[in-house]
């Protein structure tokens, strides 16, 4: 009995091993981390919404920080140069009031960009494709003051994505 119990263990201490290798810490593109930088421009905003070019261009900024990968070139400097514009902003009604089957209780609201980045140096186009993001909102009073409180939050799941794109790439 006691030697079942050992080799359990021992095969837990295994699997928890062999799982372990599978994840990777720092730049997964095999750039050393913080070894060039990247400057966001504000991205033109294509869509009736207003202040999405703020939040997005807040977002992203912070993202490519919280990763770590790039520098945040602040004066103009970077090595990589990251625009875009934003394409879309769309409104998805998903739920609806059990009592009244025209009110809607839920949406999901999506943002989507054209995002371009250049390597400043040699100008060669690294990404050029269109990225998306969403986020579902709950209407409360009113629907303007609901979706002004999802935008950070539809902002910054685009602006991960876009992170994404720039830290794993291949390019």
């Amino acid at each position: 009995m006691l030697a079942r119990v050992r080799a359990c263990c021992f095969l837990l201490a295994i699997v928890v091993l062999v799982s372990g290798c599978a994840y990777t810490v720092g730049p997964v593109n095999g750039v050393i981390a913080k070894d060039r930088s990247v400057q966001v421009v504000p991205f033109a905003n294509q869509t009736l919404e207003p202040h999405l070019t703020d939040e997005l261009t807040s977002q992203l900024r912070k993202s490519l920080q919280q990763d770590g990968t790039y520098r945040l070139a602040t004066h103009g400097d970077g090595d990589i140069v990251v625009s875009g514009t934003i394409i879309g902003y769309d409104r998805l009604e998903l739920n609806f009031a059990s009592t009244d089957t025209l009110t809607v209780r839920d949406f999901r609201i999506s943002l989507r960009a054209r995002v371009t980045a250049r390597d400043r140096g040699s100008g060669k186009v690294l990404i050029d494709k269109p990225v998306g993001g969403f986020t579902l909102v709950r209407v409360g009073a009113d629907l303007a003051s609901s979706e002004r409180q999802a935008l950070p939050l539809l902002a910054a799941d685009l602006a991960n994505n876009i992170t994404a794109l720039l830290v794993e790439g291949s390019w």
